[in-house]
């Protein structure tokens, strides 16, 4: 079975910060002409900026844009087990491919809390759910032996890593091995080639808004059995990855990456990083540098 790619798409705004669903859109047809999946209302989305109701209406909009070209997985992790309930029931109504829920934020949860929560929503849609593990941004960690256990619910699909370790990653695909069915999506931008090359079943990208084409070919080389490709393809992401990032947090980085190619993107919601002159020339060095817009 082929490996997928999911972009994790911005949210575009407009400048009184109500959602630009047309230039959202636009970004849409942007990644499915590159031949990535979406995922909406992640990290990289805004989502603990969106209300219940924009979540809602921006899932409906890049499920009908998208028109069954490609996957649609939407995150509905919220703080609450309550509030993660109604908006996965929403996107199970919409009828999105698979429902991401990101373990819950502000409040510290055990292994057997997360356990009830994930099985909780899971037990309430037909939707295929997929746990997220975040700890840097939730303080939250699914533990190896917690999603282990979840892998035994029916409808628990598989896990996206966001975590950033590779020891963790390996312990996520050791579950993957032993519980058929069960899949693993890896989501460091390093880390896509490898990932693939040890059994995951693709990735989930932030970076991949800046530079979907890169992102895709690794996918290709690896899926075509081209590995020099998805090899040279893989190191160019990286080092991309590794300049952007140099620059400061990461989503806010791929924005305004995004931003310098396309202004119709838009700035997060406040309180995140105005923009900023200086930093937005230095990402056009960069952008350059690569060759992904114009040099002077």
């Amino acid at each position: 079975m082929s490996k997928k790619a999911f972009v994790a798409l911005v949210t575009c705004f407009n400048e009184d910060e109500t959602i630009n669903f047309e230039a959202t859109r636009a970004q849409v047809r942007r990644q499915v002409e590159a031949g990535n999946n979406i995922m909406c209302a992640g990290t990289n989305g805004d989502f603990s900026a969106l209300t219940f109701d924009e979540k809602v209406k921006l899932a409906e909009a890049v499920v009908d844009e998208v028109n069954g070209q490609v996957d649609v997985i939407v995150n509905a992790g919220m703080p609450a087990t309550f509030e993660t309930l109604k908006l996965a029931r929403e996107f199970d109504r919409i009828g999105v491919n698979a429902i991401a829920v990101i373990t819950p934020f502000f409040i510290a949860c055990t292994q057997d809390g997360l356990i009830r929560h994930f099985s909780t929503v899971a037990d309430a849609v037909k939707t295929p759910i997929y746990l997220y593990d975040i700890p840097a941004r939730t303080q939250n960690h699914i533990e190896p032996e917690t999603a282990r256990t979840l892998s035994a619910h029916g409808n628990i699909a598989g896990i996206k890593d966001s975590g950033g370790a590779k020891e963790t990653l390996e312990a996520y695909l050791a579950v993957a091995r032993d519980v058929p069915g069960f899949e693993v999506y890896s989501g460091p931008d390093h880390l896509v080639l490898w990932s693939l090359q040890n059994g995951a079943a693709g990735c989930i990208s932030g970076l991949g808004n800046a530079i979907p084409q890169v992102l895709a070919g690794i996918l290709n080389g690896f899926n075509t059995g081209d590995i020099a490709k998805a090899e040279r393809q893989q190191a160019l992401f990286t080092a991309f990855r590794t300049d952007l990032y140099a620059l400061g947090f990461a989503p806010a980085m791929v924005k305004r990456a995004l931003y310098v190619q396309d202004a119709s993107v838009g700035a997060s919601r406040q309180p995140a990083l105005l923009p900023n002159a200086e930093q937005d020339a230095e990402i056009t060095s960069i952008l350059k540098r690569f060759d992904i817009i114009a040099g002077a």
